[in-house]
């Protein structure tokens, strides 16, 4: 793939990456980084560099609430259908009993 450039705004600040990400997305990103920078810090006042740590912070455990929601029903997926299957089975195999007789 292609490197190239990207200018980037976060925060009021200029950032250039180099990077083989489409642009697009690049910059779908960092306004979801300026957003987040925008609700932990009060209006009106300068964006610390603290500030972009705790907008990563919280970033960060939106992720992890998310993974946990997807973890969690992927397991009630994996379990509604292990009782489907079972339910088939033995669908199946009383058919199968009952043809024998």
């Amino acid at each position: 793939m292609d490197r190239r450039t990207v200018q980037l705004r976060v925060a009021g600040q200029s950032y250039k990456v180099v990077s083989t990400a489409p642009e697009s997305d690049l910059q779908r990103l960092a306004a979801t980084v300026d957003a987040k920078v925008a609700e932990v810090v009060p209006r009106g006042r300068a964006v610390a560099p603290q500030a972009m740590l705790l907008a990563a912070i919280a970033l960060a455990h939106e992720l992890e609430e998310e993974r946990a929601k997807r973890e969690a029903l992927e397991r009630k997926t994996r379990d509604v259908l292990r009782r489907v299957l079972v339910r088939i089975d033995d669908a199946l195999e009383s058919d199968e009993a009952g043809s024998e007789e």
